[in-house]
């Protein structure tokens, strides 16, 4: 007949613990998993269990408002006004049906009084642009956005500075400024070129069409 297992006093159940907690696993074995799991799972029919959470749809950013337009953006909104090409320095495509500029050459229809009062210097200027000192792509960006001006503004008669320069053409500045008149968005807009005196071939005086 088996014997009935004896119960542990206290004593010996603390004294087992004792030596239950210096034993260590053989190697390559694992512990037995403890048999009280940290958190119960949650039963499929416990009405109780919590629904996975979803995440929120991130929110649509806001445009900032538009900033005011510098020079340079004024200078891009007066490329579109008159339709013309990139930004890049250089030649563009020229207006159809237009005339070449000439330094010094009379604009066709330009009347006898206002042509003289240009190559004589009498008449007035509205505005003034001196480029020395910058880079090529630099003035060009700032001729643009004086130029824009004097159109927005309906000025008819402006001053740009480039300097001679060193060469037989002169500087960059002074040699591209010639293109920079001729681009599709520019040229509409110009009457005539003139220096403002025989002996300052450094500056240009330029006739512009007014608004109607």
């Amino acid at each position: 007949m088996a014997r009935a297992p004896r119960t542990l006093h206290e004593e010996e159940k603390a004294l087992w613990q004792a030596v239950a907690r210096t034993v260590k696993p053989l190697a390559g074995r694992s512990p037995p998993a403890s048999p009280m799991p940290e958190s119960p799972p949650a039963s499929p029919a416990d009405p109780t269990a919590s629904a996975p959470v979803r995440a929120k749809p991130a929110r649509q950013s806001v445009p900032l408002a538009r900033e005011r337009p510098g020079p340079v953006q004024e200078a891009d909104l007066f490329r579109q006004f008159l339709s013309g090409g990139g930004n890049a320095a250089g030649p563009a495509r020229r207006p159809t049906g237009a005339h070449d500029l000439y330094v010094g050459a009379r604009a066709p229809g330009l009347d006898t009084t206002q042509w003289r009062r240009l190559t004589r210097g009498r008449m007035a200027l509205d505005g003034r642009l001196d480029l020395h000192g910058y880079v090529v792509q630099e003035a060009f960006e700032l001729f643009l956005a004086f130029m824009a001006r004097a159109r927005r503004m309906n000025w008819r008669c402006v001053e740009i500075v480039t300097g001679m320069g060193s060469g037989p053409e002169g500087g960059a500045i002074r040699r591209e400024l010639r293109h920079w008149l001729q681009r599709g968005e520019i040229r509409p807009s110009v009457l005539a070129v003139v220096h403002p005196h025989v002996a300052n071939q450094g500056a240009v005086r330029i006739l512009l069409r007014r608004k109607r």
